[in-house]
């Protein structure tokens, strides 16, 4: 009963995502389910995309859904955009802000117990080739596991420039 709420939280979350980027069709967009709301630091999430046309400039976003039990008010995360060759194009670690570090006040959009946030990874961001791309995402806070991190997703645009 509990996992059905959930999914279904997830669901409307994502469809609002949806509609606040009206007129935007994403080249890519994607979520995977974390096994039991929890993310392992030996767990890299990957999500493979393909560009066809690599002269347009794309903006790339992070996505994060955790409940509001998360016990940290930030995560980091290390992330690699990788070409088809393997050679890594970028790398950063990123630490994003969940809540606010002394009211605990979730950011992002939230229904329920349950919060997205999107995170600008690169802007007007340009391939320098078409064909498949990978992101890799990977937790580097200093707990092995993470709970109450739901998910996490990508989401690839045509930059407005």
């Amino acid at each position: 009963m509990q996992q059905n709420k959930h999914y279904l939280l997830g669901v409307c979350l994502t469809i609002c995502g949806l509609l606040a980027a009206c007129g935007k069709e994403a080249t890519f967009e994607g979520y995977k389910n974390l096994p039991n709301k929890t993310w392992r630091i030996d767990s890299t999430v990957v999500f493979a995309f393909n560009i066809a046309e690599h002269r347009k400039l794309y903006d790339l976003y992070y996505n994060v859904r955790n409940t509001i039990s998360y016990p940290y008010y930030n995560l980091y995360t290390q992330v690699e955009l990788v070409d088809a060759s393997g050679k890594v194009l970028w790398n950063k670690l990123l630490d994003t802000n969940l809540l606010d570090a002394k009211t605990g006040k979730p950011y992002g959009t939230g229904i329920g117990d349950m919060y997205d946030h999107e995170i600008l990874l690169l802007k007007q961001y340009q391939f320098a080739t078409q064909g498949l791309y990978t992101l890799k995402f990977k937790h580097q806070m200093r707990n092995d596991t993470l709970p109450d991190v739901m998910a996490v997703g990508v989401k690839v645009l045509e930059s407005n420039q």
